[in-house]
């Protein structure tokens, strides 16, 4: 069974790649809030508390960052996931709203300035380390993660600048404090050892979303996509259940013996393009799935109509591409009640329809004449005039008491 249509994100990639809200919170905690905590905190203490909560300061720096995480979270999925421009949004809001209510004062303050230089610094490193190969970026990783915990070590150094002015009336003052090389060296090896960390899961999410894609492919080549992105909503949906569907089954007329007097190569690349053609039309018409076997295609439609459409569709694209080879094909189509889910043993199971409308569509499938499509009683009355059928014919059918009453499609 091989993989159906789906134009939007399936509930699988959505858990592969995170939901936006997810992506939301690990962009805001995990990016856009790092330098707006330190700034609340060096402003809540440097200056009368109520004050400070009384001003717009806080609520705009926190706004700022909630609106940046959200557009970095939106286009993390997106083409183009712009990592610089998106983290110069924080401030860029906040410098535009600040600037308006404390006028020029607010770029004369050394930390309203630095929130620019490691944003850009930030910014930087992420959007190179999406230009570089995997095992490249790695130093960027760690030094990106120093930048950040020297956010820490540089809001302390502003806020004993502002409340200890005595102690840093010299860089060299200061640097001599070995409470300040303390925190200092700290803070270094901190964002090392964080940066590292980081490194280190970067890499092993990355083995596990790869893992988790392969075993996607894999799985959607048995199930379907949309089969397998219903399980992660609703894990019944493999259970097995008696269902109304119209199954069709289309088969090369005289293959058997062509193949006989051609080589395995050629086999090989005559059935590898009939599918690519089955699989590129069925899956255009709502398939809920189908299979490949051998030269024998079999699907399962949730309508009648979306299964006649498929099925003229899949004559015309087979017979343009057997005519060279003097082949064609027949095509069986029946509606009915089957029972659809996994069957088989404890160690090893399948997705499968069962039922005696698969069995009559393969019998029909099996009458049909080289370019034909025979459509049964149930189907011919769901379409009604919508397509014009020939006249009525008789089939007799292994295992059936009565003959089946058939009507060859012909638009």
């Amino acid at each position: 069974m091989h993989h159906m249509t789906g134009n939007s994100a399936s509930p699988l990639e959505t858990r592969i790649t995170g939901s936006l809200v997810t992506r939301f919170w690990l962009e805001l905690f995990g990016n856009s809030a790092h330098f707006p905590i330190a700034n609340i905190m060096l402003e809540l203490l440097s200056e009368k508390p109520l004050d400070y909560l009384g001003a717009p300061d806080l609520y705009t720096i926190v706004s700022a960052s909630l609106v940046q995480a959200y557009l970095l979270a939106r286009w993390r999925i997106g083409p183009t996931p712009r990592r610089f421009w998106g983290n110069l949004v924080g401030p860029a809001l906040y410098t535009l709203v600040e600037s308006l209510v404390e006028g020029p004062r607010f770029f004369l303050a050394t930390h309203h300035l630095a929130y620019w230089g490691f944003a850009v610094a930030v910014g930087a490193m992420q959007a190179q380390r999406l230009r570089l190969p995997p095992g490249f970026s790695a130093p960027l990783i760690v030094i990106e993660n120093i930048t950040r915990t020297s956010i820490l070590f540089f809001m302390y150094v502003v806020f004993e600048t502002l409340v200890n002015p005595a102690q840093t009336a010299s860089l060299s003052d200061f640097i001599g404090d070995t409470s300040h090389q303390f925190i200092g060296l700290a803070v270094l090896f901190l964002g090392l050892s964080v940066g590292l960390a980081n490194l280190t899961t970067e890499r092993y999410l990355a083995l596990l979303k790869m893992t988790s894609t392969q075993l996607r492919t894999y799985s959607e080549w048995l199930l379907g996509r949309d089969l397998l992105g219903q399980t992660f909503v609703n894990p019944s949906a493999l259970s097995l259940t008696r269902r109304e569907r119209t199954v069709m089954f289309m088969d090369i007329r005289s293959f058997t013996r062509w193949s006989e007097a051609q080589s395995p190569e050629a086999v090989v690349d005559l059935l590898d393009r009939y599918y690519q053609v089955a699989e590129s039309v069925i899956s255009g018409h709502g398939v809920i799935k189908f299979k490949l076997s051998a030269d024998e295609v079999m699907a399962v439609f949730p309508t009648a109509e979306q299964s006649v459409r498929a099925a003229l569709e899949l004559r015309a694209e087979a017979s343009r591409l057997l005519s060279g080879y003097n082949l064609g094909v027949g095509i069986g189509l029946n509606s009915g009640p089957l029972v659809e889910g996994l069957l088989g043993s404890a160690e090893v199971k399948f997705y499968d329809v069962i039922g005696d409308t698969v069995n009559t569509a393969k019998r029909m499938e099996s009458a049909a004449q080289t370019a034909e499509v025979l459509i049964s009683e149930s189907i011919r009355n769901a379409v009604g005039q919508t397509f014009r059928t020939g006249p009525r014919r008789e089939i007799v059918a292994k295992g059936k008491e009565n003959p089946l009453a058939v009507y060859p499609l012909e638009n």
